[in-house]
């Protein structure tokens, strides 16, 4: 059997299109926990609530709503729902982890001290531009950077309005996944007068090994993406 196709056009009404390009007028006015199970398991890449309401031809409210009771049936079991900003999919728990990690031949990502820090300082202070990263953390960060966004656990999330425009870097669904966590509401939370330094950006440093100790270690990995 052909799997329908999701595509972006979609997100303005379109109709989408099946393996074979054939049309595919969206389903009206009903979706269901199952369906919407279903939906997001053949989904080859993270999907926005907008998106799924136009396939279904339902409502926001109503994609909400069974978002939640997705949620909810999928707790204790082996596959967790994710959701990153405004985009949604499955992974798997973050105690199955360690044994989808041996069947995939892939061990807990390792990283430097240097890419915890960073890292850190990217999931608590985001979105940032590089430079804030070497304010806060004092030193070049350029490898660290790079090697994070490898290993898909920082992505450019845009440009900042500052003179040259540069890049603004954020976590996304992989740094979740590889963290064990369902939204980025789950990180541990900081120390306040840690909190309060990262938020300046002008003069003093932030004490980055303090800040690295508040990370957590990766525990799961999510389905087709081995560790790095």
């Amino acid at each position: 059997m052909i799997e329908p196709e999701v595509t972006e056009g979609a997100l303005a009404g379109e109709t989408t299109k099946d393996g074979a390009g054939r049309s595919i007028e969206p389903t009206d006015g009903e979706l269901t926990e199952a369906a919407l199970e279903a939906l997001l398991f053949v989904a080859e890449r993270p999907l926005s609530r907008r998106e799924i309401a136009s396939i279904a031809g339902v409502d926001r409210a109503t994609v909400d709503a069974r978002l939640g009771d997705l949620e909810t049936s999928l707790a204790g079991r082996g596959i967790r729902l994710v959701a990153s900003a405004d985009r949604v999919e499955l992974a798997t728990a973050p105690d199955a982890g360690p044994l989808v990690a041996r069947y995939v031949g892939a061990d807990a990502t390792r990283l430097s001290p240097a890419s915890l820090e960073t890292l850190a300082i990217v999931a608590y202070r985001q979105p940032l531009t590089k430079s804030v990263i070497e304010r806060i953390r004092g030193v070049d960060s350029d490898y660290s950077l790079r090697s994070l966004m490898h290993r898909r656990l920082v992505v450019e999330l845009g440009r900042s309005d500052a003179p040259g425009r540069p890049f603004l870097y954020g976590t996304g669904f992989d740094f979740l996944e590889r963290f064990g966590l369902t939204s980025l509401d789950e990180l541990p939370p900081l120390d306040a007068q840690i909190a309060g330094r990262l938020v300046e950006m002008d003069d003093e440093r932030a004490p980055t090994e303090a800040i690295a100790g508040e990370t957590i270690e990766p525990v799961s990995v999510g389905p087709g993406r081995p560790g790095d």
